[in-house]
């Protein structure tokens, strides 16, 4: 555990019934006169968009859409998105989506330059500043993007996605409004949640976990163990959908404070080649790396069980036991959600082992945050078992 450590945090977070209502203040106590308004066809298509449009309007500042970006963008993709934006002179940026819509807003907002791109942050992340204040507005509960310094992209020449790192990316406005996820279709509301539930499992047993981290990602873990089926599974379960979209968001401050492991490092390159869903990636890595870990960290699992099991009679008693219990509530998770649990459903043939094993220890980034060193030969080993 680390004995120095920071969190910084959104300026405002919002939340509850009706939250959405706040952006009208936001932007006239900001005197905000034209707004950049990034979300995608999907968000609109379900009917969402029109919750921020409307409170956007209620403010009287004008608005311009900015909502042509693919599933799991690449940089290219992202740049052209950005470059849209330098052009709509806008002076507040209110992002309406998941993680990539939101990524994309963040990089906009440090982006208002013609000196460096996003292809230039791949390499040199702490050379942009915050230009635009920026408001973020999940429509899942799962990534947590709304309220970290990350943004994610892919990097379609190296069949990978990398982690843009910059604290000016921490946004000024955070909106929780479980309206956003009310009707998120079944199969992306699993992918997302086991996401936030990665994160919260993930930086609980990172090698940079700390008080701050640790207070978050316990919660968070709480939360989404005892929540995650309901919330996927019922459209009208709005307490058990607002404790995931608070959970979430509690898996987002983990990371700003600690950092995600292996399940994540070794996610990226199954996006980055095979554009899985980031979520399906860290779904179908997860038990497998947390049982690769469990030597290292079968006391943090114990914690775990201790705070997240509230069955009236607990029956396991040793570290053993309530690690176990742990991993195989992680699987029951991802199979009650239907999730994949292997990488022939999306046709990965083991001649990429090689590539896979490859790009999986370049992200280093993360690798050394894991509890349980990991080789070429470990993280070959762990591929093989989700083949």
């Amino acid at each position: 555990m680390l004995t120095t450590y920071s969190l910084k945090m959104p300026h405002a977070v919002y939340g509850g019934e009706n939250a959405m209502d706040q952006i009208t203040e936001i932007l006239k106590t900001n005197n905000v006169k034209r707004v950049a308004m990034f979300t995608d066809k999907g968000i609109e298509g379900a009917g969402l968009f029109s919750l921020p449009e409307e409170a956007v309007k209620a403010a009287g500042a004008d608005y311009y859409v900015l909502d042509e970006l693919p599933a799991e963008p690449s940089y290219m993709a992202v740049q052209k998105l950005v470059d849209q934006f330098k052009e709509s002179g806008a002076d507040m940026i209110v992002a309406c989506g998941g993680g990539s819509v939101m990524d994309a807003a963040k990089l906009a907002s440090i982006l208002v330059t013609d000196e460096y791109g996003v292809k230039e942050l791949l390499d040199e992340p702490g050379r942009a500043k915050k230009c635009v204040p920026i408001i973020l507005i999940p429509t899942t509960a799962g990534t947590g993007a709304e309220v970290t310094p990350n943004a994610i992209v892919a990097v379609p020449e190296k069949e990978l996605k990398v982690g843009i790192v910059n604290d000016n990316m921490i946004a000024d406005y955070v909106i929780l409004d479980a309206r956003m996820i009310k009707n998120l279709p079944r199969k992306i509301a699993a992918a997302t949640g086991v996401d936030a539930l990665a994160h919260c499992i993930e930086c609980f047993t990172s090698n940079k976990a700390n008080p701050f981290s640790d207070l978050y990602a316990l919660e968070g873990l709480d939360l989404i163990l005892n929540n995650i089926e309901k919330a996927c599974d019922d459209p009208e379960a709005m307490t058990e959908k607002n404790r995931m979209q608070i959970a979430a968001y509690y898996g987002g401050l983990a990371i700003t404070a600690s950092g995600t492991t292996a399940v994540h490092a070794l996610s990226y390159p199954l996006g980055g080649k095979y554009h899985i869903a980031h979520g399906v990636s860290n779904a179908i890595l997860l038990a497998p790396v947390m049982r690769f870990n469990e030597p290292a960290c079968q006391e943090r699992f114990a914690i775990a069980y201790d705070r997240c099991c509230h069955d009236e009679v607990k029956t396991c008693r040793t570290n053993a036991e309530k690690s176990a219990w742990i991993i195989n509530r992680l699987e029951e998770i991802v199979k009650h959600l239907e999730i994949p649990t292997s990488l022939k459903e999306f046709g990965v043939p083991e001649s990429d082992l090689d590539s896979l094993v490859e790009a999986g220890m370049q992200v280093q980034r993360l690798l050394v945050n894991n509890p349980r060193p990991i080789t070429p030969e470990d993280a070959r080993a762990l591929y093989l078992e989700i083949m």
